[in-house]
């Protein structure tokens, strides 16, 4: 497996989405260290993100939204949030 700038984003972005738990990210980039080969292309900030995101399931690291944010946008990423109104809820 070869870890890029848009694999690492594709699972932030899915974290985010809720459609992989932080346990799902946690062991795919758990995986990711021990298994990996990282793109040589900015592979000091590749080699940083993953093993940070493999720290978040222990409490004194965790995973914020700040972090994703900052993770992303070292990606070369921008986050832009919506927030649209359930019109049954109000």
């Amino acid at each position: 497996m070869k870890i890029t700038h848009q694999k690492i984003a594709e699972k932030l972005i899915d974290y985010l989405h809720h459609r992989i738990t932080l346990s799902d990210l946690v062991d795919w980039a758990e995986e990711a260290m021990r298994e990996a080969e990282f793109d040589e292309a900015g592979s000091k900030d590749l080699v940083d993100i993953v093993g940070l995101v493999g720290l978040a399931d222990v409490r004194e690291f965790g995973l914020t939204w700040e972090d994703c944010e900052s993770f992303l946008s070292r990606l070369g990423y921008r986050v832009n949030i919506t927030v649209q109104e359930i019109p049954e809820l109000v």
